[in-house]
């Protein structure tokens, strides 16, 4: 006996139907809490993004794929919402001042989180906000350094853009085109609906990991005796100089003997 036959809404059609549009929804949103919201770094939007692109195939059960629309427009809306969240990163920020840094150590916010976000800045510059977007925990923390730092608006939102398209929409399709490998494309269309299940409780599970794994990274510093605390003038160390904006990459270096060095 199938398992629909005993619980309904466990039979495929009636899954899709149901998922459909929430689905894209709840997408789009774990996307935007990425970068527009601090606990964002808890969420796998890498592997959401292609899992969204597999999911957009069609199959005798989701004829235009899980979401019910074509996959151009969903990668295109997470591709917005990528974009958006990283405005409202960005706003947070500038309006927060170094203030918004002012926390104690907990599995949402590392102090350590912020520095390798601004070592990120002191090495690629402005072009941070573009190449962060593949970089788990510093595209989460990106736009709000961009913003405490006042990096010139219109400049940020451009790269802004330049990373959501590049990332959100980009993978979104690579994870489409992926489902045209040879038998892969048929295990999707054949288990489209398990796959979804997969893709729920997967998010799920890699956030609750990540959540008390920063948890429990917070109390061995506590029981350790380190300053879990970031108080003002800490919080103010934290705040990158607006030069760091206009830096130019630093891909290479040269050493006092003049000869060419790869950068660190």
């Amino acid at each position: 006996m199938q398992p629909a036959a005993l619980i309904p809404w466990l039979d495929p059609e009636t899954l899709i139907a149901a998922a459909g549009p929430w689905a894209l929804l709840v997408v789009c949103f774990i996307i935007f809490a990425e970068t527009g919201l601090l606990v964002g770094f808890l969420l796998p939007g890498d592997t959401l993004l292609i899992m969204a692109g597999l999911l957009s195939h069609s199959s005798d059960v989701a004829p235009n794929g899980v979401f019910g629309i074509s996959v151009w427009w969903v990668a295109l809306l997470i591709a917005l919402a990528a974009f958006l969240g990283g405005e409202v990163g960005y706003y947070i920020g500038h309006k927060g001042g170094p203030a918004i840094f002012e926390r104690k150590e907990s599995g949402l916010f590392s102090r350590k989180n912020v520095e390798r976000t601004n070592a990120f800045f002191e090495k690629y510059g402005g072009l941070t906000v573009i190449i962060a977007r593949f970089v788990p925990i510093v595209r989460t923390f990106a736009p709000v350094a961009a913003g405490v730092g006042h990096m010139p608006w219109r400049r940020y939102s451009l790269y802004n853009f330049i990373g959501a398209m590049i990332w959100g929409f980009g993978l979104t399709m690579i994870g489409y085109g992926i489902g045209f490998i040879p038998g892969l494309g048929d295990f999707v269309a054949e288990y489209i609906d398990i796959i979804l299940l997969a893709a729920v409780a997967g998010t799920l599970l890699v956030t609750v990991y990540h959540y008390f794994s920063e948890r429990r990274k917070a109390k061995k510093a506590v029981a350790a005796g380190e300053d879990v605390v970031t108080d003002a003038v800490e919080a103010q160390e934290l705040v990158l100089e607006p030069e760091v904006f206009e830096k130019a990459p630093e891909i290479g270096h040269h050493d006092s003997d003049g000869e060419h060095r790869p950068g660190a």
